[in-house]
C-alpha cells in the first residue's frame, strides 16, 4: 500500500471497526466500554469463531501495511491469546471484556504508520507463516465447535 490518503483511510477504517468491536457500548453508571465481541462471545464456540475471524481480518489488512515481522508477531500474540482464554467459559467471557485484541493491534498499526520501523529483509516468508498460522488458529476452532456440536447430539439425541 503506497498512497498515503489510502493508508490513512484503511487504517480509519481499521480503528472503526476494532472500536466497534472491542468499545462501542457503555456500561451504565460507569465509564467502562466494550464492544460487540463482548456479546456475540456469549455465543457458545461459534461466538469465539467470530470473535477471532474479525481479529484475523484486521491482521490480514495490517500486513498490507509492510509490517516488520515484529509487530505482526504481537498481533498474532495478540488474537491468540485472546482466542485461547476467550473460549473458556464465564472466565473467557470476563476475559474479552478487558483484553480488547483488536484494539491492541489497531494501536500497534497506529505505532508503525506514525513512526515507521524498516525490517532488515523482505519478510515475505514471515508473512506466509503468520498466514498459515492463522489459518491453523481457524481450523482448530471450527474443529472445535464441531467436536462440541458432535458431542452434544451423542450425549442429548443418541441413545434414547
Amino acid at each position: 500500500m503506497h498512497d498515503t490518503n489510502a493508508k490513512l483511510a484503511k487504517l480509519q477504517s481499521l480503528r472503526k471497526l476494532s472500536d466497534l468491536w472491542d468499545r462501542s457500548l457503555g456500561v451504565p453508571g460507569t465509564s467502562f466500554k466494550v464492544g460487540l465481541e463482548s456479546l456475540v462471545g456469549l455465543l457458545p464456540v461459534g461466538g469465539d469463531f467470530i470473535g477471532i475471524l474479525m481479529s484475523v481480518y484486521i491482521v490480514f489488512q495490517a500486513i498490507q501495511f509492510k509490517l516488520p515481522k515484529t509487530v505482526l508477531a504481537k498481533m498474532i500474540f495478540n488474537i491468540v491469546i485472546d482466542g485461547a482464554v476467550g473460549s473458556i467459559p464465564i472466565l473467557g467471557d470476563i476475559f474479552d471484556t478487558t483484553w480488547k485484541a483488536n484494539t491492541k493491534n489497531v494501536n500497534l498499526l497506529e505505532a508503525h504508520v506514525r513512526e515507521p520501523v524498516k525490517s532488515r529483509q523482505k519478510d515475505e516468508w514471515f508473512i506466509n507463516i503468520v498466514l498459515v498460522v492463522l489459518v491453523l488458529i481457524l481450523i482448530g476452532i471450527i474443529a472445535l465447535f464441531g467436536f462440541g456440536i458432535w458431542l452434544a447430539v451423542r450425549f442429548f439425541g443418541g441413545n434414547q
